[in-house]
């Protein structure tokens, strides 16, 4: 029986684990003024029929705080790859010079980054409604084995500890939410 309580825990930490991965991922999507090769990992380009990664058929680098530069392994993949940068809606605009692909971030307004905050916080609501939804399946997997006649001082423990170990992965969303917006209130 313990070691099924064991599996339990473990599902429940991996799910909420899973969910921490996920809200760094949307995390580094919302961008906070500062220039970083991050900004374009969502980034699909077509090469030769084929929807593939930008960083798989391209350099990026950050040349300062407010310039990418994409430098393609094939030249004749630049306007595929600005057309990839402009079709993947993140707000800039890559200018081609037949060498290399150069993108200005701008600095966000004052509104926009209010938004950009509520959006984090957004995704950090989404990250915590999976971090319950692990602690929910938790304990229906406890009282299930409760039922089938593991005692109720154990099974209280087990129900605490699944408590705890949510508690612990909130707490990780929230400083991961304050840390982002801190970033993005920053100029």
């Amino acid at each position: 029986m313990n070691e099924e309580l064991d599996f339990i825990l473990d599902a429940a930490k991996e799910a909420m684990q899973n969910a921490i991965k996920h809200l760094d991922v949307q995390l580094i999507k919302i961008r906070a003024g500062k220039a970083t090769p991050l900004m374009l990992n969502s980034v699909m380009v077509n090469y030769y029929g084929a929807s593939t990664p930008l960083n798989q058929v391209a350099n990026v680098t950050a040349l300062d705080g407010r310039t990418l530069t994409v430098q393609a392994w094939e030249k004749a993949m630049l306007e595929e790859i600005q057309k990839g940068i402009t079709n993947a809606n993140l707000g800039l605009n890559p200018q081609n010079n037949g060498e290399m692909i150069i993108i200005n971030v701008p600095t966000p307004t004052e509104e926009r980054r209010k938004e950009l905050s509520k959006q984090a916080k957004a995704e950090g609501e989404h990250a915590k409604i999976g971090i319950r939804n692990a602690r929910k399946d938790a304990n229906d997997e406890i009282k299930k084995l409760k039922n089938d006649g593991l005692s109720e001082d154990l099974c209280k423990s087990f129900e605490d500890e699944v408590q705890e170990i949510t508690n612990n992965f909130i707490a990780k969303v929230d400083t991961l939410i304050a840390a982002k917006e801190k970033d993005i209130m920053t100029v």
